[in-house]
């Protein structure tokens, strides 16, 4: 009894027995020491639908890369001093809590975070902050038409253009098709950059002209005849409008609410750990 009894022991100990081996069944493909890459490694490699020899040349990299990390690991583990070790160790343990701890934050932060901005909030930090709004480009609002030259209902056309009534607007919409190129969205701010590059026919001859608030431009090239209504102008060096600045406005807003609600986060997470005994510090 007793002899069985040591020769089970010394199987334990030494993995000698078969009934106590472990078994890998996987398919290795490649070895770096101790290190194996198996066929599943490498499963998601090659994308569906590859050629017979583009998944080989793609598998091949694949395996040399991973060859080459493995080797460079172990050259530098052996090379390496035990100092700098310990300092790269740290800085990876820093960079796993800085990873874990981040997406902690942030996913509390989505939950919790108000991101509504109401008008009179932007207005308030427009006004603080309209130094900073100051633009670098010429913004103008207007709308445009690009017309085949002589066209039919030419007097038509201008008229219900320059009047722009509800039932202008539909007119013109229901004659789009025959437009060249068109813009009847004359809320929005754009750029004059923006608008010589979309209307050919606007140069550096006619700009002066393009930005003049309430103006109406009808000017043609040898293909086309355009027809332009300028509502507003806000010129280089001038405030942004508040409307064309909100965008930015509220993602300052937002951000900013995002880094007071982590101070408080933290702050709260201190405590609570604190008040529950989680957290102490000894004198």
């Amino acid at each position: 009894m007793k002899k069985s009894l040591y020769i089970l022991t010394t199987c334990i100990l030494l993995h000698g027995c078969d009934f106590f081996k472990t078994t890998d069944d996987r398919e290795p493909i490649a070895r770096v020491n101790d290190s194996y890459l198996y066929k599943e490694d490498v499963a998601d490699v090659v994308p569906e639908g590859a050629s017979k020899e583009d998944s080989l040349l793609m598998v091949n990299a694949y395996i040399n890369r991973w060859a080459r990390q493995l080797l460079l690991m172990d050259g530098a583990l052996l090379n390496l001093s035990e100092d700098k070790q310990e300092d790269f160790s740290k800085l990876v343990d820093q960079y796993k809590n800085d990873l874990y701890t981040k997406a902690y934050l942030e996913a509390l932060v989505k939950k919790n975070i108000d991101t509504a901005v109401n008008k009179n909030e932007a207005e308030v930090f427009y006004e603080a902050n309209k130094e900073s709004f100051k633009l670098n480009d010429d913004l103008l609002q207007f709308r445009y038409i690009s017309l085949p030259l002589n066209p039919i209902n030419l007097d038509t056309i201008k008229n219900r253009f320059r009047r722009f009534k509800l039932k202008d607007k539909r007119y013109l919409d229901s004659l789009s098709v025959q437009f060249k190129s068109y813009s009847l969205n004359d809320s929005l701010w754009v750029k004059y950059n923006q608008v010589a590059e979309k209307v050919p026919v606007v140069n550096q001859e006619n700009k002066n002209q393009l930005l003049k608030k309430t103006n109406f431009l009808q000017l043609k090239d040898s293909l086309n005849l355009y027809l332009m209504q300028v509502n507003d102008v806000r010129l280089q060096n001038d405030y942004a409008p508040l409307d064309y600045v909100m965008p930015s406005i509220k993602q300052i807003v937002i951000n900013k609410r995002k880094l007071e609600l982590i101070k408080q986060l933290e702050n709260d997470i201190t405590k609570d750990a604190i008040k529950n005994n989680k957290f102490q510090i000894y004198n």
